[in-house]
């Protein structure tokens, strides 16, 4: 199996687990006299089963990810760095669209009111966020491709 398809394993467990988190509160508690939509006792034990399945794909899809080389380190550290740049791109638009001023008013209605001003270059801050922009799509290629190339590890 290749490690994009335990990955996408992975989520699909996620996203059952929730679905049967929801479904065993719902049935948890039934009024006297009435029967419950669904035996909570089963869809608890279906939940165990899912969780024991998505703690063994998790655990080697790590393990998987810190052996598989990628560039000058692993995985590990092309994941590491596609989070930071993400954090990093947010931080600096976030910066850029503050210092321009927008989603505020960009204009004074009487002389008297002052002025805003800008306490960041603006040009320089969106070339950043461009250029780790791009930098992010490189290492977001470098990992999606790695995970097709890779089998995962047992």
């Amino acid at each position: 199996m290749k490690l994009a398809e335990a990955l996408a394993l992975r989520a699909d467990a996620a996203r059952r687990v929730e679905q049967l988190r929801a479904r065993i509160t719902g049935s948890a508690r039934f009024q006297e006299g009435e029967t419950p939509a669904e035996d909570a006792a089963a869809l608890l034990a279906e939940a165990g089963a899912v969780l024991d399945e998505l703690e063994s794909l998790i655990r080697r899809i790590n393990r998987t990810n810190a052996a598989t080389p990628l560039g000058d380190g692993t995985l590990t550290d092309a994941l590491a760095r596609r989070d930071v740049l993400r954090l990093r791109h947010s931080v600096v638009t976030a910066a850029a669209s503050a210092a321009a001023g927008e989603g505020q008013r960009g204009y004074r209605q009487l002389r008297s009111e002052l002025k805003m001003l800008s306490a960041l270059p603006v040009a320089e801050l969106r070339a950043e966020a461009d250029d780790v922009a791009r930098q992010l799509r490189e290492v977001d290629t470098a990992v999606q491709r790695t995970n097709w190339e890779a089998d995962l590890l047992d």
